[in-house]
C-alpha cells in the first residue's frame, strides 16, 4: 500500500500549503469579518486536510513516510486520530472483504441478525443515516461514537496500537487548541462545529463508494466528476481506480481512468455516476441501500 523510496510530489505539497493557509485564515482574520464564513471556510480546509491524510497513509507526498506523516501531525480533524484512520483504511483496502459488516471497518452495512435486535428508534436513525442528507447530518456523530466506543473497549483489553493512536492524537489536538487560544480568533466551540462540518463534507464522498455485490471488483464506484468536490476529495471519487492502484497520487487518477475508461467500467460492472449533482438529486432524501447487508447469508437456527 505504501512505497518507501519515491520522488517528492510537489502538487500535493502545494495543496498542503494552501490548506494550512486557508485554515489559518479562517481561524483568525475571517472570524473577525464573518463568523459564519469563517466556519464554512474552516470546514472546507479541514475536509481538504482529511483528503490529504488519505494521501499520506498511502505513501505520499515525501520521500520519507515519517516526514509525510509529520505533515498531518496537527489534529485539525479533532475527532479521528490519524493512526486509527491509517490502520482502519488500509484494512479496508482488502477488496475481497469490502462491505463485510465485520471485516471491512468502513462498511455501512450491518449483519441482518444484529439489525433485528435494534430498537425501533435506533432503526429509524440508521435508516435516516442511509440517505445522503442523513449521512451528512448524523453520519459523523454515528461514526465518532462507534469509533470511540470500539477504541475504549480495545484499549481496556490491552491493544497498544489503538492506545498509541490516541496518545499521538491528543498532542496534535493540543496544538490546534493552543493556536485557537493564542493566535486564532475563532472560539473552540465554533471550531468543533467546523470540524464536524468538514467530516460531513467527506460523508458526501463515502456515501456510495461501495455497494453490496457478489463480485468484489464490482463493489467500488467511479464518479466522473472533475468539479470542486472532486478537488476537495483529491480525485478519490475515481474510487475503483484508486483501489486498483492505491499508490498512484491523486493528480494522476483522472488521466489514468479516462485513458482506459471502458476497461474500468467493465471491471466494476458499470457502477458509475456522472457527477455529484446526479447523486444529490437521487439520494438526498432517499436511501440508496438498506442498513442490513442485502446479500449477507442468513444464519440458520439449530432447529433448521
Amino acid at each position: 500500500m505504501q512505497t518507501e523510496t519515491r520522488a517528492i510530489e510537489w502538487p500535493t505539497l502545494i495543496v498542503f500549503i494552501g490548506t494550512y493557509a486557508l485554515w489559518a485564515l479562517a481561524t483568525t482574520v475571517l472570524w473577525t469579518v464573518s463568523p459564519i464564513l469563517a466556519i464554512v471556510v474552516a470546514a472546507l480546509a479541514i475536509g481538504q486536510y482529511s483528503s490529504l491524510t488519505h494521501e499520506v497513509l498511502h505513501g505520499h507526498p515525501l520521500t520519507s513516510q515519517w516526514w509525510s506523516e509529520a505533515l498531518v501531525f496537527p489534529g485539525l480533524t479533532v475527532y479521528v486520530p490519524y493512526l486509527r484512520f491509517k490502520d482502519l483504511h488500509l484494512q479496508h483496502h482488502y477488496d475481497p472483504t469490502l462491505t463485510d459488516p465485520y471485516d471491512d471497518p468502513e462498511s455501512n452495512y450491518l449483519d441482518p441478525a444484529i439489525w433485528e435486535k435494534f430498537s425501533t428508534p435506533m432503526k429509524a436513525v440508521l435508516r435516516f443515516n442511509n440517505t445522503l442528507l442523513g449521512r451528512m447530518l448524523v453520519g459523523p456523530a454515528i461514526s465518532a461514537w462507534a469509533l470511540l466506543k470500539g477504541d475504549v473497549i480495545a484499549i481496556r483489553r490491552g491493544d497498544r496500537r489503538v492506545a498509541l493512536a490516541w496518545a499521538l492524537h491528543l498532542p496534535g489536538v493540543a496544538l490546534v487548541l493552543l493556536w485557537l487560544l493564542t493566535v486564532g480568533s475563532m472560539p473552540v466551540w465554533a471550531y468543533l462545529i467546523a470540524a464536524y462540518l468538514g467530516w460531513s463534507l467527506l460523508k458526501i464522498r463515502t456515501y456510495l463508494e461501495h455497494r453490496a455485490h457478489e463480485t468484489a471488483r464490482a463493489r467500488t464506484v467511479i464518479i466522473e466528476s472533475r468539479g470542486p468536490l472532486s478537488f476537495l476529495f483529491l480525485n478519490n471519487n475515481f474510487h475503483s481506480v484508486h483501489h486498483m492502484h492505491p499508490t498512484i497520487p491523486w493528480y494522476k487518477l483522472p488521466a489514468l481512468y479516462f485513458s482506459r475508461r471502458d476497461q474500468y467500467q467493465a471491471r466494476n460492472e458499470a457502477y458509475v455516476y456522472r457527477n455529484y449533482t446526479e447523486i444529490f438529486r437521487q439520494y438526498l432524501f432517499k436511501a440508496k441501500d438498506p442498513v442490513p447487508h442485502p446479500t449477507w447469508p442468513v444464519q440458520k437456527t439449530p432447529a433448521e
